[in-house]
């Protein structure tokens, strides 16, 4: 929906599990959509140096968020929470609602 708004399909992917996670790995986006990661490497990459995300390292990889000092991120990050929330649910569970903590232990599923 947004590739043509802001080029291709990877880079929509990736700001969409940005904005859904708030953080991320190249490698993790790459296995969630089952992009080559070259490819979302190449578009975190452009999206760093355009301003809107920054990256740190952590251990052996690199995470990448959203860059908080860009004035124009926080209205980006509103159309993008309104596009998850117009998309179909069946791709909301999919893609965008894995969890991300360790269950208590104990706990029943």
């Amino acid at each position: 929906m947004l590739e043509k708004l802001v080029g291709n399909e990877t880079a929509e992917k990736s700001l969409l599990f940005l904005q859904n996670y708030g953080e991320g790995f190249g490698r993790e986006i790459s296995k969630t959509f089952g992009i080559p990661q070259s490819q979302v490497r190449k578009q975190l990459v452009k999206l760093e140096d355009g301003g809107w995300l920054v990256s740190r390292e952590l251990g052996r990889t690199r995470l990448y968020e959203w860059n908080r000092r860009n004035p124009l991120v926080a209205p980006l990050r509103q159309f993008l929470e309104t596009v998850l929330e117009l998309t179909p649910s069946d791709e909301l569970n999919r893609y965008y609602r894995e969890r991300r903590r360790p269950r208590k232990p104990g706990k029943e599923l």
